[in-house]
């Protein structure tokens, strides 16, 4: 990766700090091409002339934005003729992390799974305090190496993505008027789902993120954060919605409702619906006769 951005030689094998306005994009054509990548990144960007594409998705960097990566991703650059980035990105392989809590920890953040489109827009004081974990990193990144460098540098990589987390709930409470569409579409789209009769398979979180067009990591946490269920568990509430309704209003058996709402065995419906409800859906419709 030093080598393709024409960066020095990394000082330690697992884990680099780098400093983006140092990359020449143009020492080498290869850059143009699509790249794929098994490391954590996190990228900070404080200002940025043409476009980068992660993934499916085209992005332009506004400044002071906040990105992460993670592994098995594909990533490539548009060649629009000028490309300068300045800021600063920490890279980690996984094997790193190898040993540590942080292993689980990283796994668990699920904004290495959202689209760049979703990145993190960070205010003057956030932006601060972000540089500050990253000089601290960097500065114990550039030290000679001694039997204390690798827990340093995981409690502040820890303590970064602490504060990551922290500012994607603040950017999720303050959209408040985005958040009121977003669910208005979400229930919309499941409402439309169950229009047509009968379906082959439950709706997913992905039929909506598709819909929506966001990552299913994002639509879920800003729905989370927002109603306090996450996508998954509005796609059970609607489902058990639409099931009440049918065992009030049709005659139709358990397993036929089952099949009608997209479970693919009936046993697997029963199961959810006195999970939600704590009663079996025979007990709740015996309740309205």
């Amino acid at each position: 990766m030093h080598r393709l951005l024409g960066l020095p030689k990394p000082k330690h094998p697992l884990v680099s700090v780098m400093d983006l306005s140092e990359m020449d994009m143009k020492q080498n054509e290869a850059i143009w091409q699509h790249h794929y990548t098994k490391f954590y990144t996190v990228s900070v960007k404080t200002g940025c002339v043409g476009k980068v594409k992660y993934g499916q998705n085209k992005f332009d960097f506004d400044d002071g934005t906040l990105v992460c990566m993670g592994p098995n991703q594909i990533i490539s650059t548009q060649n629009t003729g000028e490309l300068e980035i300045h800021g600063f990105a920490l890279t980690i392989d996984p094997d790193f992390l190898l040993n540590h809590p942080l292993a689980k920890k990283i796994q668990e953040c699920d904004f290495f799974s959202y689209q760049m489109s979703e990145a993190l827009h960070l205010s003057d004081e956030e932006r601060q305090i972000i540089f500050q974990l990253f000089q601290a990193i960097k500065n114990e990144y550039d030290n000679n190496m001694d039997g204390f460098s690798q827990e340093v540098l995981l409690s502040n990589i820890e303590l970064l993505l602490v504060h990551i987390n922290r500012y994607y709930s603040r950017q999720f409470i303050t959209r408040k008027n985005y958040h009121n569409d977003l669910l208005s579409q979400v229930e919309s789209l499941l409402a439309k789902y169950y229009d047509n009769e009968g379906n082959d398979s439950l709706p997913t979180v992905n039929y909506l993120a598709d819909h929506v067009h966001m990552s299913p990591a994002y639509l879920s946490d800003m729905l989370k954060n927002y109603t306090g269920l996450s996508a998954q568990q509005h796609i059970h509430e609607t489902v058990i919605h639409r099931a009440k309704e049918l065992l009030t209003l049709s005659e139709l058996s358990v397993s036929q409702i089952a099949y009608e709402l997209g479970f693919q065995h009936p046993q697997s419906f029963s199961k959810l619906f006195k999970q939600k409800t704590n009663v079996t859906p025979l007990k709740f419709r015996e309740s309205y006769m």
